[in-house]
Order: structure tokens, then sequence, then C-alpha cells
């Protein structure tokens, strides 16, 4: 399995409010996770980092004697790791006064051959990227999406609408967290990308899924996939995690 990242503050913002973490469980096992933090001032950039090295550690934690064979102990793991990012961004917002009212997305990966759990808050995705094709795996927990499954608007509208970046759900914001669970099977070949809004609210997937299929290199895969976003303007940060099976 090859891992990769790449972060970009964008075209626009100051600051770089994404975060993320690649870390190999041995196995041939692998925890990923791109978070993108909201709040005042620093606050968003504390919560997303405080996100990933929560979830990372719990997930590692929990797959210290080896990563459980059962698929259903795999996502309830996904699960109760994402319950642990949302304590520590929860109470760490409550604690200091600079961080109120800060919150993160969430998703997050856990590889093993043949096969991903995926858990996911908010709008940054998971797309599964298999024969020159990109499918969304995650649903997005956002207001526009919402006017998407009613018909209101179109997907293409979603990305232009002025207040696309209004999430329904995340992490920290409340005393608990509801996430979704996911699998996905994955053959040798196949790439799992996880990346934040500032990427996907550019491209389309079919743009995504030719850049992405495009570079045999998984580092030059992202690498093209964030210098096309800048190309293009990049008014949000700009995160991208691929793990190629």
């Amino acid at each position: 399995m090859k891992l990769c990242g790449m972060t970009d503050v964008g075209c626009v913002r100051r600051d770089n409010q994404d975060s993320y973490a690649f870390r190999e469980l041995g196995d041939d096992a692998a925890v990923l996770v791109v978070c993108d933090g909201m709040g005042g001032a620093q606050a968003g950039s504390v919560a997303s980092a405080v996100a990933v090295e929560a979830f990372s550690a719990a997930v590692e934690r929990a797959c210290a004697d080896g990563v459980p064979r059962d698929e259903e102990e795999r996502l309830s793991l996904l699960g109760r790791a994402c319950a642990e990012a949302n304590r520590q961004v929860y109470d760490m917002a409550g604690s200091n006064p600079d961080c109120q009212g800060m919150g993160t997305t969430l998703v997050g990966a856990l590889v093993v051959p043949g096969s991903a759990c995926i858990v996911n808050v908010g709008d940054s995705r998971c797309y599964h990227i298999s024969g020159g094709a990109a499918r969304q795996v995650t649903e997005d927990h956002s207001y526009v999406h919402m006017l998407v499954l009613r018909g209101d608007i179109t997907p293409e509208e979603a990305r232009r609408h002025p207040q696309r970046n209004y999430i329904t759900r995340a992490v920290g914001v409340d005393s608990e967290v509801e996430c979704d669970l996911r699998r996905v099977s994955l053959r040798p070949g196949d790439r799992l990308l996880l990346c934040s809004d500032g990427l996907t609210n550019v491209l389309e997937d079919s743009v995504l899924a030719a850049c992405s299929g495009r570079e045999e290199d998984p580092v030059e895969a992202v690498r093209a996939l964030v210098e096309l976003t800048l190309e293009q303007g990049a008014p949000d940060n700009v995160t991208a995690v691929l793990a190629e099976i």
C-alpha cells in the first residue's frame, strides 16, 4: 500500500485550517484522516489538528494488538475514534475562551487488504477511484446537499451556492456527534482519496478521476490535484490524502 498527502492554504485564505494524517498500522493496514476546521482566529486550525491527532491515536491504540478481522469491529472502532476526537475538541472549546465555537469536519478510513471502512462528519469526502472513475463514498452533511436531495439545486449549482460552506454536522460543536460509517471493497490498483471541500468545490468528479488516475505515482497524483485546484483559483484551503492498494 502506498500512502501520501498534501495540503495548501489556497489562493485566498491567509490561514490553513485543514489538517491530515496517514499512518501504517502493520499487516498491510493503514489509517487516514482529513479534517477541515472552523472557528475564529486560529481556532479552526486548532480544532482540525486536535481532531486529527485524537482520531489517529485512538485507531492506533485500538489496533495495537492487530487490526480486527471482523468488519463490524472495524466500523465500531472508527465510530469510537470519531467520538474521542469530538470529546477532545469539545472539551478544549469549553475550556479555552479563544477556542469557543470551534469545530471541524472529519473523514477517516481504516484500510486493510481488500476493503476499507470509512467514517465521516461534515462535508470532507472520501472517493473510491477504480477503472478510471471516481465514486463518492461518503455523503455530505451540508445545507447545499440537502437542497440537492430535495431537487432545489443541481450538484453543479451547489459548488457555487453562497451557503455551500454551511455544514449540518461537525466534530466538537456538541458533547456528542453523529457520524456515518460505511465500507468499500478494494481491488489491487484501486485508490482511496480523502479530501477537504476546498478541492471538491473546485474540481468536478470527472476531472478529479481523470487527474488522480492519470499519474502512476500517487505522490504526483495528489500534487496534480492540488495544483489544478490552485490553477482554478482555490478560494479555500485544499487537502488531499491518497492510498493506493
